[in-house]
Protein backbone atom coordinates (compact mmCIF):
# COMPACT_ATOMS: atom_id res chain seq x y z
CA UNK A 1 0.00 0.00 0.00
CA UNK A 2 1.43 3.43 -0.98
CA UNK A 3 2.54 5.88 1.82
CA UNK A 4 -0.38 8.46 2.11
CA UNK A 5 1.14 12.36 1.25
CA UNK A 6 -0.48 13.95 4.38
CA UNK A 7 1.11 16.83 3.65
CA UNK A 8 -0.38 17.04 0.08
CA UNK A 9 -3.72 16.40 1.50
CA UNK A 10 -3.75 19.30 3.85
CA UNK A 11 -2.81 21.87 1.04
CA UNK A 12 -5.39 20.33 -1.42
CA UNK A 13 -7.59 21.12 2.03
CA UNK A 14 -6.32 24.39 2.63
CA UNK A 15 -7.74 25.41 -0.79
CA UNK A 16 -11.15 23.97 -0.95
CA UNK A 17 -11.93 25.54 2.32
CA UNK A 18 -11.42 28.91 1.60
CA UNK A 19 -14.99 29.50 -0.20
CA UNK A 20 -16.62 28.36 3.31
CA UNK A 21 -14.53 31.44 5.63
CA UNK A 22 -16.64 34.09 6.74
CA UNK A 23 -20.18 32.12 6.29
CA UNK A 24 -20.08 31.33 10.29
CA UNK A 25 -19.83 33.28 13.56
CA UNK A 26 -17.49 33.77 16.23
CA UNK A 27 -18.71 32.81 19.46
CA UNK A 28 -19.54 36.30 20.98
CA UNK A 29 -21.43 35.44 24.62
CA UNK A 30 -17.22 35.02 26.11
CA UNK A 31 -16.80 38.65 24.86
CA UNK A 32 -12.72 37.57 25.07
CA UNK A 33 -13.52 35.27 22.57
CA UNK A 34 -15.26 37.86 20.03
CA UNK A 35 -11.72 39.43 19.85
CA UNK A 36 -10.49 36.90 17.95
CA UNK A 37 -9.78 37.70 14.31
CA UNK A 38 -12.17 35.51 12.08
CA UNK A 39 -10.52 35.07 8.71
CA UNK A 40 -7.59 31.95 10.52
CA UNK A 41 -7.27 28.55 9.78
CA UNK A 42 -4.75 25.87 10.62
CA UNK A 43 -4.35 22.02 10.74
CA UNK A 44 -2.03 19.68 12.49
CA UNK A 45 -1.62 16.09 12.00
CA UNK A 46 0.57 13.68 14.24
CA UNK A 47 0.78 10.07 13.00
CA UNK A 48 1.80 7.13 16.28
CA UNK A 49 5.10 6.42 14.63
CA UNK A 50 5.71 10.54 15.13
CA UNK A 51 5.47 12.26 11.74
CA UNK A 52 3.94 15.52 11.92
CA UNK A 53 2.61 17.70 9.34
CA UNK A 54 0.91 21.32 9.34
CA UNK A 55 -0.30 24.08 7.73
CA UNK A 56 -1.90 27.06 8.06
CA UNK A 57 -1.68 29.90 11.23
CA UNK A 58 -0.74 26.93 13.14
CA UNK A 59 1.86 28.64 15.74
CA UNK A 60 -1.49 30.66 16.32
CA UNK A 61 -2.79 29.80 19.94
CA UNK A 62 -6.66 29.76 20.79
CA UNK A 63 -8.95 28.86 23.33
CA UNK A 64 -9.32 25.04 22.98
CA UNK A 65 -12.88 24.90 25.57
CA UNK A 66 -14.51 22.32 25.76
CA UNK A 67 -11.99 20.30 24.16
CA UNK A 68 -10.40 20.06 27.46
CA UNK A 69 -13.23 17.94 28.66
CA UNK A 70 -11.71 14.67 27.08
CA UNK A 71 -8.73 15.65 29.39
CA UNK A 72 -10.47 15.81 32.45
CA UNK A 73 -12.87 12.62 31.72
CA UNK A 74 -9.57 11.28 31.28
CA UNK A 75 -8.37 12.00 34.62
CA UNK A 76 -11.23 10.76 36.26
CA UNK A 77 -11.74 7.49 34.42
CA UNK A 78 -8.03 7.03 35.92
CA UNK A 79 -8.87 8.29 39.05
CA UNK A 80 -12.21 6.45 39.55
CA UNK A 81 -12.75 4.06 36.57
CA UNK A 82 -16.45 3.21 35.76
CA UNK A 83 -17.46 4.48 39.44
CA UNK A 84 -17.71 8.00 37.59
CA UNK A 85 -20.81 6.67 35.84
CA UNK A 86 -22.99 6.38 38.86
CA UNK A 87 -22.92 10.13 38.41
CA UNK A 88 -22.90 10.44 34.37
CA UNK A 89 -24.31 8.96 31.68
CA UNK A 90 -23.00 7.70 28.91
CA UNK A 91 -26.29 9.21 26.28
CA UNK A 92 -26.40 11.93 23.39
CA UNK A 93 -28.43 15.20 24.57
CA UNK A 94 -29.70 15.86 21.84
CA UNK A 95 -30.13 19.19 23.03
CA UNK A 96 -27.81 22.25 23.24
CA UNK A 97 -24.66 21.68 25.04
CA UNK A 98 -26.03 24.17 28.27
CA UNK A 99 -29.34 22.92 28.51
CA UNK A 100 -30.84 23.31 31.73
CA UNK A 101 -34.32 21.22 31.30
CA UNK A 102 -32.61 17.93 30.48
CA UNK A 103 -30.61 18.25 33.62
CA UNK A 104 -34.14 18.69 35.76
CA UNK A 105 -35.92 16.10 34.19
CA UNK A 106 -33.03 13.41 34.62
CA UNK A 107 -32.87 14.70 38.53
CA UNK A 108 -29.00 16.05 38.24
CA UNK A 109 -27.36 13.55 36.09
CA UNK A 110 -26.23 15.05 33.06
CA UNK A 111 -27.16 13.09 29.64
CA UNK A 112 -23.14 12.80 29.13
CA UNK A 113 -19.80 14.05 30.15
CA UNK A 114 -18.81 16.62 27.61
CA UNK A 115 -21.80 19.18 27.69
CA UNK A 116 -21.38 21.25 30.31
CA UNK A 117 -23.71 19.93 33.24
CA UNK A 118 -21.24 16.80 32.57
CA UNK A 119 -18.27 18.39 32.80
CA UNK A 120 -19.00 20.23 36.22
CA UNK A 121 -19.60 16.66 37.30
CA UNK A 122 -16.32 15.61 36.30
CA UNK A 123 -14.72 18.40 37.76
CA UNK A 124 -16.23 18.11 40.88
CA UNK A 125 -15.04 14.12 40.55
CA UNK A 126 -11.82 15.05 40.65
CA UNK A 127 -11.60 17.98 43.09
CA UNK A 128 -8.51 18.13 45.36
CA UNK A 129 -8.55 21.55 45.88
CA UNK A 130 -8.98 23.91 43.88
CA UNK A 131 -5.47 24.78 42.95
CA UNK A 132 -4.14 21.41 43.07
CA UNK A 133 -6.98 20.34 40.75
CA UNK A 134 -5.63 23.13 38.19
CA UNK A 135 -2.02 22.21 39.09
CA UNK A 136 -2.87 18.51 37.84
CA UNK A 137 -4.92 19.36 34.96
CA UNK A 138 -2.23 21.49 33.29
CA UNK A 139 0.77 19.17 34.17
CA UNK A 140 -1.54 16.22 32.45
CA UNK A 141 -1.95 18.29 29.45
CA UNK A 142 1.84 20.12 29.15
CA UNK A 143 3.00 16.10 29.56
CA UNK A 144 0.87 14.87 26.88
CA UNK A 145 1.71 17.73 24.32
CA UNK A 146 5.16 17.70 25.67
CA UNK A 147 4.75 21.53 25.87
CA UNK A 148 5.68 22.64 28.92
CA UNK A 149 4.77 25.98 28.62
CA UNK A 150 1.03 25.60 28.38
CA UNK A 151 -1.29 27.94 30.31
CA UNK A 152 -4.27 28.97 31.32
CA UNK A 153 -5.40 32.06 29.55
CA UNK A 154 -6.79 33.82 32.81
CA UNK A 155 -8.25 36.69 30.52
CA UNK A 156 -10.45 33.99 29.12
CA UNK A 157 -11.30 31.81 32.71
CA UNK A 158 -12.57 35.50 33.94
CA UNK A 159 -14.55 35.82 30.97
CA UNK A 160 -15.71 32.85 31.55
CA UNK A 161 -16.68 33.59 35.18
CA UNK A 162 -18.12 36.74 34.79
CA UNK A 163 -20.90 35.73 31.83
CA UNK A 164 -20.90 32.18 33.18
CA UNK A 165 -24.70 32.50 34.33
CA UNK A 166 -26.06 29.62 32.81
CA UNK A 167 -22.93 27.28 33.97
CA UNK A 168 -23.65 29.09 37.42
CA UNK A 169 -27.54 27.94 37.16
CA UNK A 170 -26.39 24.50 36.03
CA UNK A 171 -23.63 24.28 38.82
CA UNK A 172 -25.86 24.74 41.75
CA UNK A 173 -29.28 22.81 40.20
CA UNK A 174 -26.80 20.15 40.02
CA UNK A 175 -25.86 20.43 44.02
CA UNK A 176 -29.47 20.45 44.91
CA UNK A 177 -30.16 17.15 43.73
CA UNK A 178 -26.99 15.63 45.70
CA UNK A 179 -24.48 15.39 42.81
CA UNK A 180 -22.14 17.98 43.49
CA UNK A 181 -19.79 17.15 46.69
CA UNK A 182 -18.12 20.65 46.77
CA UNK A 183 -18.68 24.32 46.74
CA UNK A 184 -20.14 25.12 43.10
CA UNK A 185 -17.91 28.37 42.87
CA UNK A 186 -15.15 26.13 43.50
CA UNK A 187 -15.90 23.66 40.83
CA UNK A 188 -16.79 26.18 38.17
CA UNK A 189 -13.27 28.13 39.04
CA UNK A 190 -11.65 24.60 37.94
CA UNK A 191 -14.08 23.98 34.75
CA UNK A 192 -13.45 27.97 33.69
CA UNK A 193 -9.92 27.88 33.57
CA UNK A 194 -9.56 24.10 32.22
CA UNK A 195 -11.95 25.65 29.29
CA UNK A 196 -9.04 28.30 29.18
CA UNK A 197 -6.21 26.53 28.31
CA UNK A 198 -3.86 27.53 24.99
CA UNK A 199 -3.06 25.76 22.66
CA UNK A 200 -1.89 25.27 19.10
CA UNK A 201 -3.34 22.73 16.34
CA UNK A 202 0.22 21.25 16.60
CA UNK A 203 0.15 20.90 20.66
CA UNK A 204 -3.44 19.87 20.15
CA UNK A 205 -3.23 17.08 17.45
CA UNK A 206 0.15 15.65 19.74
CA UNK A 207 -1.67 15.28 22.65
CA UNK A 208 -4.90 13.59 21.58
CA UNK A 209 -2.36 10.75 20.48
CA UNK A 210 -2.65 8.57 22.86
CA UNK A 211 -6.48 7.92 22.10
CA UNK A 212 -5.12 7.25 18.32
CA UNK A 213 -2.69 4.69 20.45
CA UNK A 214 -4.76 2.11 22.50
CA UNK A 215 -4.07 4.64 25.60
CA UNK A 216 -0.31 5.10 25.05
CA UNK A 217 1.61 8.38 24.78
CA UNK A 218 3.67 7.21 22.05
CA UNK A 219 5.99 10.62 22.39
CA UNK A 220 7.05 9.11 25.65
CA UNK A 221 6.09 5.11 25.34
CA UNK A 222 3.69 5.51 28.81
CA UNK A 223 0.44 4.47 29.43
CA UNK A 224 -1.85 7.30 29.99
CA UNK A 225 -5.16 5.18 29.92
CA UNK A 226 -6.20 1.49 29.51
CA UNK A 227 -7.12 0.11 26.12
CA UNK A 228 -9.99 -0.65 27.24
CA UNK A 229 -10.76 2.85 28.65
CA UNK A 230 -9.07 4.88 25.23
CA UNK A 231 -12.27 2.68 23.62
CA UNK A 232 -14.81 4.07 26.16
CA UNK A 233 -13.64 7.69 25.29
CA UNK A 234 -13.40 7.05 21.51
CA UNK A 235 -16.78 6.16 21.61
CA UNK A 236 -18.17 9.07 23.65
CA UNK A 237 -16.65 11.57 21.14
CA UNK A 238 -18.22 9.79 18.10
CA UNK A 239 -21.83 9.99 19.79
CA UNK A 240 -21.42 13.38 22.27
CA UNK A 241 -18.20 15.08 21.02
CA UNK A 242 -20.09 17.39 19.05
CA UNK A 243 -22.76 18.80 21.23
CA UNK A 244 -26.14 18.15 18.91
CA UNK A 245 -24.31 17.87 15.96
CA UNK A 246 -22.94 14.68 16.52
CA UNK A 247 -24.95 12.50 13.73
CA UNK A 248 -23.94 15.43 11.34
CA UNK A 249 -20.13 14.70 11.86
CA UNK A 250 -20.09 11.07 11.90
CA UNK A 251 -21.81 11.24 8.34
CA UNK A 252 -19.88 13.27 6.80
CA UNK A 253 -16.50 13.35 8.61
CA UNK A 254 -16.85 9.37 10.40
CA UNK A 255 -14.14 9.83 13.66
CA UNK A 256 -14.86 10.31 16.71
CA UNK A 257 -13.81 13.45 17.62
CA UNK A 258 -14.39 16.49 19.97
CA UNK A 259 -15.23 20.26 19.54
CA UNK A 260 -14.76 23.81 21.47
CA UNK A 261 -16.77 27.02 20.71
CA UNK A 262 -13.35 28.47 20.73
CA UNK A 263 -12.85 26.93 16.54
CA UNK A 264 -11.28 23.87 17.52
CA UNK A 265 -11.94 20.42 16.69
CA UNK A 266 -9.59 17.24 16.89
CA UNK A 267 -10.29 13.70 15.94
CA UNK A 268 -8.89 10.74 15.82
CA UNK A 269 -8.06 7.26 13.77
CA UNK A 270 -7.58 4.75 15.90
CA UNK A 271 -4.25 3.23 15.54
CA UNK A 272 -2.95 5.67 12.93
CA UNK A 273 -2.97 9.47 13.83
CA UNK A 274 -4.59 12.52 15.66
CA UNK A 275 -5.97 15.49 13.50
CA UNK A 276 -6.68 18.99 14.69
CA UNK A 277 -7.81 21.90 13.06
CA UNK A 278 -8.69 25.33 14.02
CA UNK A 279 -10.90 28.04 12.83
CA UNK A 280 -13.07 30.61 14.65
CA UNK A 281 -16.32 30.89 12.67
CA UNK A 282 -19.17 28.36 13.91
CA UNK A 283 -21.85 27.04 12.44
CA UNK A 284 -25.02 26.99 13.98
CA UNK A 285 -24.59 24.08 16.55
CA UNK A 286 -21.52 25.89 18.01
CA UNK A 287 -18.47 24.16 15.84
CA UNK A 288 -16.24 25.57 13.66
CA UNK A 289 -17.64 25.74 10.09
CA UNK A 290 -14.60 25.47 8.07
CA UNK A 291 -13.15 23.18 10.92
CA UNK A 292 -15.96 20.19 10.14
CA UNK A 293 -15.57 20.95 6.29
CA UNK A 294 -11.82 20.21 6.49
CA UNK A 295 -12.21 17.08 8.40
CA UNK A 296 -14.78 15.85 5.95
CA UNK A 297 -12.60 16.50 3.32
CA UNK A 298 -9.70 14.74 5.06
CA UNK A 299 -11.50 12.04 5.53
CA UNK A 300 -12.31 11.75 1.96
CA UNK A 301 -8.82 12.34 0.52
CA UNK A 302 -7.19 10.08 2.91
CA UNK A 303 -9.66 7.12 2.96
CA UNK A 304 -9.27 6.83 6.41
CA UNK A 305 -12.91 6.84 8.08
CA UNK A 306 -13.83 4.35 10.70
CA UNK A 307 -16.49 3.47 8.49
Amino acid sequence: MDKIDYQAILERISEEIKPFCGKGKIADYIPVLAKVPANQFAMAITTVTGEEYVIGDSEVEFSIQSISKVFTLTLAMKKLGDDIWKRVNLEPSGTSFNSLVQLEYENGIPRNPFINAGAIVVSDAIYDGRGKTKNQIIRFVRDLSGNNSLYFDEEVAESERKFGHRNRAMANLTKSFGNLNNMADEVLDIYYHQCAIGMNVLDLSRSFLYLANEGVNSRTNERVISGRQTKRINSLMLTSGLYDAVGDFAYWVGLPGKSGVGGGIVAVVPSVLSVAVWSPELNESGNSLVGVKALELFTTYAQNSIF
